[in-house]
């Protein structure tokens, strides 16, 4: 029995179900471990929110980048990598004006011209992206290759990265560098960026990434040597330098701690000349602004600029650092699997209980001390899940064993795959046996929340850092709030967040705990907002928006129930447990339209129909709304008819609501009976002291239009909306 479990534990480990609690563990380890000292030397010149709000939106004018590289090289910078790919042309540019209006543009300045002219006659590396799965546009072009690729020991069927195209520089651009490498970074499954691919095979040829090229470039290297064997890449060489890959030729990106570990300069110092301290530095140009989505995920940060990704990464092939699996670290992994999987069960058999403990405490303890201290301090990465997966299985076996009968053996194992997943992805596997994670029809009730004002928001805010945390103060309890009421958060959109309910996991009533953690939501944002007030990182953002009249905080809320489709949906190198279909698409139109109606929380009648509480509601229309034929009621939530501690949403008296409420349905009831004068007056008599003005103000204007415009034929009362929101 002790070895068939090993060997379902080990079996489950070559499959590749543990790789995502394995990268966890390890980003835990790396977080504990902390900031590690760094490379001076390398420096990343950032387009910052700074240098956005003084020099425009990006992209910048041409002219503008290429002084940025004069500055650069005139300050000393030993080289340059763009971590930018310029695919179009400027059309900015007085040359590209002059030809558009048929003009003779002949000795007009050309700013692509001028770039080109800047990247040939500095220590710059242009970046390029590699588009990896088709996207509708053919591949056109190949990537400038100056490097002498050698390939040692090749198989004959490897697992390289093969892009669908190259997204390219213009041409004089990119003839004009003498060097160019690619800045894409594939994350793992779980959307971390925890490696970088050393090269990619694109049309029969290897390219280096960017960071690469930079180092054999500062190096002085001619050459780039990929090491094979039997499974696929091994390594990589640059000179004296190996560095070792998994088979897909990812190096382990050692992270040196987390944003903003490594120096930042402001563009905006470059272009005025406030830059010192760069001589022979290597120097990466790229972003950290919100705006411009070069954010990822590390084990780290959640939030994490890509730039310094690559900063990383050259800190790593210049000095060392990377994570690594070794050859022999699989022989390692089978051996301390079988050795603590035995170990646990020797220990459960002791006839004391203090033994049993001492000895599981001291096995646990030294095998997470021993992995710890190899990947903080050698940089050796190797498998804790699966040992520890087996310790805690020979627990459980010999707990089984001594202490249930045969019928409780499948609550035991239920336990121990639980403890391998989230408990509701657990038991939606259980019911939908087969393919695990196929897809499945499922009726769901589907949330949208939306930041109102985020752009203002986000200019107001001093850096990309704070930003951040401001982010944090919100979607941390609005995250913690969805949960608790049994929701899956489905994924952060910016300063979005969707989330379903009864998928993966059964919610009964899901409709009725979807709209209680929405108005929850709510009620947490006045406290919410009261904090922000007395933080001094959010002042301005305060005196922003009390300048606007409104709070520091507000989100709009949309919520729709229906039938969708639930599982595992993505790429075959990324995928994601999610939700898809019209009832998404519709729950997305109803938040979108929360500012058209001046509300903070609407549902679709769909929803309506599925609530059991009491709640107070207020019917804002019937509409057809984009890509949709089929009219759909939509509903104003003001709150629990009991409030929430007493406390309500609203300003006014539950009386006088609920009086404001029935007068404005009769007024309702008249516009869709077509006797728009007689709606039109009341509409306009109980508007100003409504808790809904901009909706009252809506039906006026709609009566007016329909009073000058009757209906043709019967009046259904549908408004259709042209626009998504």
């Amino acid at each position: 029995m002790t070895l068939c479990v090993m060997a379902g534990f080990f079996a489950v480990w070559r499959m590749g179900v543990l790789e995502p609690f394995e990268m966890k563990v390890n980003d835990i380890m790396l977080q504990l471990r902390g900031p590690k000292a760094h490379d001076t030397r390398i420096v990343i010149v950032d387009i910052d929110e700074r240098s956005l709000k003084a020099l425009g939106q990006w992209p910048w004018s041409r002219d503008i980048v290429a002084q940025l590289l004069h500055n650069l090289t005139l300050g000393g910078a030993g080289i340059i990598g763009l971590d930018i790919v310029f695919a179009e042309p400027d059309a900015s540019s007085p040359a590209r004006v002059f030809s558009g209006l048929g003009l003779s543009h002949e000795n007009v300045p050309d700013y692509d011209e001028m770039l080109a002219h800047a990247i040939a006659n500095t220590p710059t590396v242009s970046g390029y992206v590699f588009a990896m799965s088709p996207d509708g546009v053919a591949p056109q072009g190949t990537p400038k290759q100056t490097a002498l690729v050698i390939e040692r020991n090749k198989p004959l069927h490897v697992s390289l990265f093969r892009p669908h195209r190259a997204i390219l520089n213009l041409p004089a651009i990119e003839d004009a560098a003498y060097a160019t490498g690619y800045f894409n970074t594939v994350p793992d499954v779980d959307g971390v960026v925890r490696s970088i691919p050393l090269v990619m095979e694109y049309d029969g040829l290897l390219y280096p990434a960017l960071s690469v090229e930079m180092v054999r470039l500062a190096l002085g290297i001619k050459r780039i040597e990929v090491q094979y064997d039997a499974q696929g890449i091994v390594g990589v060489g640059l000179g004296e330098r190996a560095i070792i890959t998994d088979a897909h030729g990812r190096m382990m990106v050692g992270f040196h701690g987390p944003s903003f570990t490594y120096r930042y300069i402001s563009a905006l110092d470059v272009l005025e000349g406030k830059v010192e301290g760069i001589e022979g530095a290597v120097v990466l140009v790229g972003t950290s602004a919100a705006g411009l989505l070069d954010l990822r995920s590390t084990p780290f940060d959640s939030v994490y600029p890509g730039v310094e990704v690559h900063a990383n990464a050259i800190d790593n092939l210049l000095n060392g650092g990377f994570f690594a699996k070794p050859s022999w670290s699989s022989g390692v992994d089978l051996l301390t699997f079988a050795g603590v999987a035995l170990a646990g069960f020797v220990l459960l058999i002791q006839p004391s209980a203090v033994v049993t403990f001492m000895g599981s405490t001291f096995v646990l303890g030294g095998l997470s001390g021993m992995h710890f201290w190899l990947l903080a301090q050698e940089g050796i990465v190797l498998s804790t899940v699966l040992p520890l997966g087996a310790f805690a299985g020979a627990l459980l076996l010999g707990l089984g064993l001594n202490h249930y009968l045969e019928g409780r053996q499948k609550e035991q194992i239920k336990k121990k795959f639980a403890a391998k997943v989230s408990s509701a992805v657990m038991e939606d596997l259980i019911k939908n046996e087969g393919d695990v994670f196929a897809a499945h029809e499922r009726d769901i009730t589907v949330f949208f929340s939306d930041v109102r004002n985020f752009t203002n928001i986000s200019e107001s805010m001093p850096s990309p850092k704070v930003l951040i945390e401001f982010m944090n103060a919100l979607m941390d309890p609005m995250t913690d709030i969805i949960v608790k009421h049994q929701g899956t958060v489905d994924k952060f959109m910016g300063d979005a967040i969707m989330a379903y309910w009864n998928a993966p996991n059964t919610v009964p009533n899901h409709g009725d705990v979807a709209v209680s953690a929405a108005l929850m939501q709510l009620h947490a944002l006045k406290g919410l907002n009261e904090k922000i007030k007395q933080d001094p990182r959010f002042e301005a953002c305060v005196k922003m928006t009390r300048e606007k009249g409104t709070e520091p905080l507000a989100i709009g809320i949309g919520i729709n129930s229906g039938m969708a489709i639930v599982g595992e949906m993505g790429s075959s190198s990324r995928s994601d447990y999610t939700a898809i279909g019209d009832a998404v698409n519709l729950g997305a139109r109803i938040e979108s339209l929360c500012k058209y109606y001046g509300t903070t929380c609407q549902i679709s009648h769909f929803t309506k129909e599925r609530l059991q509480k009491e709640y107070y509601l207020r019917y804002l229309d019937k509409v057809r709304v984009k890509g949709k034929k089929e009219a759909v009621e939509i509903w104003q939530v003001h709150d629990f008819k009991t409030g929430v501690a007493g406390q309500y949403l609203f300003t006014c008296t539950p009386q006088a609501l609920e009086e404001e409420l029935e007068l404005f349905h009769q007024a309702m009831a008249l516009y869709h009976e077509g006797a728009f004068a007689e709606a039109k007056v009341l509409f306009e008599t109980h508007g100003a002291l409504s808790m809904n003005p901009v909706v009252y103000a809506l039906y006026v204007q709609r009566c007016e239009h329909l009073l000058e415009h009757p209906p043709e034929g019967i009046f259904d009362g549908i408004f259709e909306h042209k626009t998504k929101g």
